[in-house]
């Protein structure tokens, strides 16, 4: 099982400006952590921390519990925003030398390299050059160069960009891969419904400060932002949000689709309003048949804690 990566209060200025302001998180074996964020949020400067392309002004990131230096860091897998393949040298051949950099033995790099080339549906574009690849396809040897020396963490920098959706079901089994060999896998991505469906771990920043971090589900069950579908039996469902708007707390008050018990009332609540006021304010209508919270999803959370 691979060690835990940990960043504690790490601060990092561009002159007047504070990218990262006392930014703890923690990247837990053998799961996928997405890191979301607008842009210049501070993702990517967080990321080139870990790796040691930047240097924190204060703060720690360790790797079980140990900090980090250049013989820890060459055995992480990155993929830069900014893609830095060799565009005139063919595909295997630099994956083959990039497993030499990092101490693999030819043969090994070899035999890595055509497991990855497969795997990413590359196997007979082995020996062309990158730049004759279309760049969702380069995308791809990309990924493959981070994964080619089985690294004990994985830091991607929107891995996911510009890949159509089988070359994004091809990228994340290989990252399940990982995780599930015990590898922390940590990447940024703006695409927040891909997110949800692949990671166990968010972590949310804004403005350069976190502003939620842990499991997914939590995180969204968690929203300061509390919803929750009403069903009225023989009520019109503008009677229901009549009623519900007049409820102190009750942000607002939609009518949905017909669910399992018929058309019914989406109603959104502050943090403290009381969704027992809300259940009598129904009840006073007729027989309530469905009263149950909605989960947002991660968009929804997202909008929720960065605004």
């Amino acid at each position: 099982m691979a060690d835990e990566l940990v960043l504690t209060e790490v601060t990092r200025r561009f002159g007047a400006r504070t990218a990262l302001d006392a930014v703890s998180f923690r990247v837990r074996p053998g799961r996928l952590t997405g890191f979301v964020g607008a842009n210049g949020a501070g993702k990517t400067t967080a990321m080139r921390i870990v790796m040691g392309v930047l240097a924190a002004d204060a703060g720690s990131v360790e790797l079980g519990g140990r900090p980090l230096d250049l013989a820890a860091r060459r055995r992480f897998g990155y993929m830069p925003e900014e893609r830095g393949l060799y565009p005139k040298m063919k595909i295997a051949e630099q994956l083959v030398y990039l497993g030499r950099v990092h101490g693999l033995d030819r043969a090994t790099a070899a035999s890595r390299t055509a497991e990855l080339l497969e795997s990413l549906g590359l196997a007979d574009r082995a020996h062309e050059q990158l730049s004759t690849l279309s760049l969702g396809n380069q995308q791809r040897v990309q990924v493959a160069a981070a994964l080619v020396h089985d690294p004990v963490l994985l830091v991607l920098d929107e891995p996911f960009s510009g890949l159509d959706p089988l070359a994004v079901d091809r990228m994340a089994e290989q990252l399940r891969e990982r995780a599930a060999a015990g590898v922390p896998v940590l990447f940024s991505s703006h695409q927040l419904e891909l997110v949800e469906r692949l990671c166990d771990d968010v972590v949310i920043i804004g403005g350069g400060r976190i502003r939620a971090a842990g499991p997914a589900t939590d995180l969204r069950r968690d929203s300061a932002a509390r919803r929750v579908r009403v069903v009225v039996g023989g009520v019109v469902a503008a009677r229901v949000v009549e009623a519900a708007t007049a409820v102190p707390g009750v942000r607002s008050a939609v009518a949905d689709g017909a669910g399992q018990a018929g058309p019914g009332v989406v109603v959104d609540l502050d943090a403290g309003a009381d969704d027992q006021a809300l259940l009598a304010a129904a009840a006073s209508l007729g027989p309530v048949r469905e009263f149950h919270p909605l989960v947002p999803t991660l968009a929804e959370t997202f909008r929720e804690v960065v605004r």
